[in-house]
């Protein structure tokens, strides 16, 4: 290839050449978040190849990302999913410069790959495969004119060159106009588009109207349900602090108006029903500690809540189980899919139900509104799916849910544990007395006693709240003499079984961690 100008001149053009593609690249997600509000609403590229990560993603990068970034690792995926497109779409521009029409290429190949990912995702529309279609055909377009701008104007001052300077004047003129209004218009459209989807889909304020029904029963809180101890934390998780861990890369959003539960499968006789009919079957109250399976031992993915909602055996009854069934598969609105035992949905000592409120409001948005299934003493994983629209009464050896072949166990009780909240590892405290105060939970068998051992020494016995149920979790504190150093603080808990809580560390795949919370203590003199 002939050289064009100096080493510097050279630089420069492949730097412009980077930044035309840039401007491409975002021409294409502007375009396609255009077409997708016109269109279809859930066939956003960025979206769908978003969730195709999520959904390929091995179990330890998983794990790693829920314990670094928490509920934050959704929008470092973004972050991260839009940094990779910044650079595969420079590298586009370079080398439609330099090899023509690669670079083409590596945008009809981004469009394919993002079709692929929006026409396969679970729930998407007819019409999917238009976004990303016409962005990266729109991309393509813009990428060839602005290339052939570009190298008229580095053809036009370089040595030899044929054409005039003033041809090259008008090359690099149209070139930056170009340039100039179509990163302009993709930032406008797509920005545009992403918020006008947003807000036209909006259902806060549906949520916020909507009026919850008068539950049919209520749960007595007993006095000394919650201690006042510092530091420990509250007997119910405020709905803004409850973790959230699921596969929904933007928030569902159903319209309770339009929102219908099916339950098929080995029944007797499909039913279908709507927000309403839930509701007219009557809701009842009721306090359930959830705890999601990649809670590290002495971690916060667990909380308390008191829900309103309908026993999940109710409407399996309408549809009638049939003879050899042992697992419910329930299906989310975003395709996520969760296996449950069907015994654990249908045991009259158990309370699993279909939940529509959570601390006294309608679920939030990013917790499953309008409906989302409760089931204690189960993982969340395999029991607690959110905008809940199918309940498929099926068999393990017929039907696997979304995380069983991703290193999980298909089925998954919830391992009794406890933690110590107060005093937290990394921050010292004053010698003298000191409250050591947590959490402990044995979803549906409850918590008999909670001991604390210092520095390996004998086990005490903790002053335990009052339950509520056996279904959540409580609080506990021990009073310590703590004198200058640094001190183990180790707690276990004992359940209503008679079993105590193992010291030995699990990891959390394939069905949870366990092992004894055992932070260490700095106290100052």
């Amino acid at each position: 290839m002939a050289r064009h100008g100096n080493g510097t001149t050279g630089k420069r053009f492949i730097a412009w050449a980077a930044v035309m593609g840039v401007v491409s690249g975002a021409v294409f997600l502007g375009v396609a978040e255009l077409v997708a509000l016109i269109v279809a609403r859930t066939a956003s590229p960025i979206l769908a190849v978003g969730a195709f990560v999520i959904d390929i993603v091995p179990q330890p990068v998983k794990e790693f990302a829920i314990a670094t970034f928490g509920e934050s690792d959704k929008v470092v995926l973004l972050a991260s999913l839009g940094l990779a497109v910044v650079i595969a779409s420079a590298l586009g521009g370079v080398l439609q410069l330099v090899r023509p029409p690669l670079g083409v290429a590596i945008v009809l190949l981004a469009g394919a790959l993002a079709t692929a990912a929006t026409v396969t995702r679970a729930g998407g529309s007819p019409l999917g495969f238009l976004p990303p279609v016409v962005g990266a055909v729109a991309s393509a377009i813009l990428l060839v004119i602005l290339a052939r701008r570009l190298r008229g104007w580095r053809d036009g001052g370089g040595a030899g060159a044929q054409r005039s300077t003033a041809a090259s004047g008008v090359d690099r003129r149209q070139f930056f106009v170009i340039a100039a209004i179509s990163s302009a218009a993709a930032v406008a459209v797509g920005i545009g588009a992403r918020v006008t989807s947003a807000a036209t889909a909006s259902l806060e304020a549906v949520r916020d109207a909507l009026q919850l029904p008068t539950p049919n029963s209520t749960v007595t809180i007993p006095q000394g349900a919650e201690l006042d101890v510092e530091g420990v934390s509250p007997l119910f998780t405020p709905n803004a602090d409850f973790y959230r861990v699921d596969t929904a890369l933007t928030v569902p959003e159903v319209d309770p108006d339009t929102w219908r539960l099916v339950i098929d499968g080995m029944v007797d006789e499909r039913v279908e029903l709507s927000f309403q009919d839930l509701i007219d079957m009557g809701v009842d109250e009721y306090v359930i500690t959830l705890t999601c399976v990649s809670n590290e031992v002495g971690g916060g993915l667990v909380g308390n809540a008191t829900w309103l909602g309908v026993p999940i055996r109710d409407v399996l009854a309408m549809a009638g189980v049939q003879d050899g069934a042992d697992m419910v598969l329930s299906t989310s609105v975003d395709g996520y899919t969760a296996s449950t035992p069907l015994e654990a949905v249908t045991d009259e000592g158990r309370d699993a139900i279909l939940a529509i409120a959570m601390n006294g409001e309608p679920l939030p948005l990013e917790h499953g509104f309008p409906v989302r299934m409760v089931v204690p003493g189960l993982y969340g994983y395999v029991s607690a799916t959110k905008w809940v629209t199918e309940l498929k009464v099926t068999t393990f050896a017929d039907d696997e849910a979304y995380w069983t072949p991703r290193g999980y166990a298909a089925e998954a009780p919830i391992k009794f544990s406890s933690r110590v909240d107060t005093p937290k590892a990394g921050t010292p405290v004053a010698a003298g007395t000191v409250p050591i105060a947590g959490m402990a939970w044995a979803q549906t068998v409850g918590i008999d006693r909670v001991e604390v051992s210092i520095d390996d020494g004998d086990w005490q016995q903790a002053t335990l709240s009052t339950a509520v149920n056996d279904d959540s979790w409580v609080q506990w504190y021990l009073e310590w003499q703590a004198e200058p150093g640094t001190h183990y603080i180790a707690v276990r808990a004992v359940n209503k079984a008679g079993e105590t809580q193992i010291e030995e560390r699990a990891p959390i795949a394939p069905d949870g961690s366990a092992g004894w919370h055992r932070p260490l203590i700095t106290v100052t003199g």
